[in-house]
């Protein structure tokens, strides 16, 4: 029984000299280490609106709404801090974070006290939509497509979707494309999502392989 007294006079010892261990948050303010995961911080400049984050998060803590008009459809993301659990996975799997500048980091904000939940969410992110052009279906965001251009280089060409989105007539065009007649092989260079894609390449005019 010596030796935990012992031990427990080295410690106070320690503490005279050095001081306490505690800090004095919130009388003085505290700066984590580098590594805190603080308040997840999106940018509107770096996400790609890919829907990543609102994938992987444990809480669903990240509302995505897909919002269509007759002219536009956009995406919207918000984060919702009053639900979040501050795990990092949505800076962790974001798709641009390594980017120059990431979709999503983990700042070093923790006091995020208030009374009023609804003051308890991030900016909209909003994105343009890019959808198929004969059923409507959404394929992704314009942004994370020409994210996906970039990243493949010389291998785009490979993909008739990707190619149509390259052209400046697509990415100029504020319209809706409506075929006259689907199944026909001269529609199989528009923007389609997978089934359309999988119709206009195995079947004919008359539906018949």
């Amino acid at each position: 029984m010596k030796y935990p007294k012992l031990r427990e006079l080295k410690e106070a010892i320690k503490a005279l000299i050095k001081g306490p261990y505690t800090t004095k948050y919130p009388f003085e303010p505290y700066t984590p280490p580098e590594v805190f995961r603080g308040k997840p911080q999106p940018s509107q400049e770096g996400c790609i609106g890919c829907g990543a984050c609102a994938e992987v998060c444990p809480a669903e803590a990240i509302e995505l709404k897909d919002i269509k008009s007759v002219n536009s459809a956009e995406r919207v993301l918000v984060w919702h801090y009053d639900e979040c659990i501050f795990c990092g996975q949505c800076a962790r799997n974001c798709t641009t974070r390594n980017e120059k500048i990431p979709g999503v980091i983990m700042s070093q904000e923790f006091d995020l006290s208030t009374v009023d939940r609804k003051t308890l969410v991030s900016q909209e992110i909003k994105k343009e939509l890019v959808m198929c052009s004969n059923c409507d279906t959404i394929i992704s965001t314009k942004e994370h497509l020409l994210w996906v251009i970039k990243k493949l280089g010389a291998k785009v060409y490979g993909n008739i979707n990707l190619v149509s989105i390259i052209s400046e007539e697509f990415l100029s065009f504020s319209g809706k494309l409506k075929f006259k007649q689907f199944n026909q092989r001269e529609n199989m260079f528009e923007l389609l999502c997978p089934k359309c894609r999988r119709n206009i390449l195995l079947f004919d005019e008359y539906g018949k392989i």
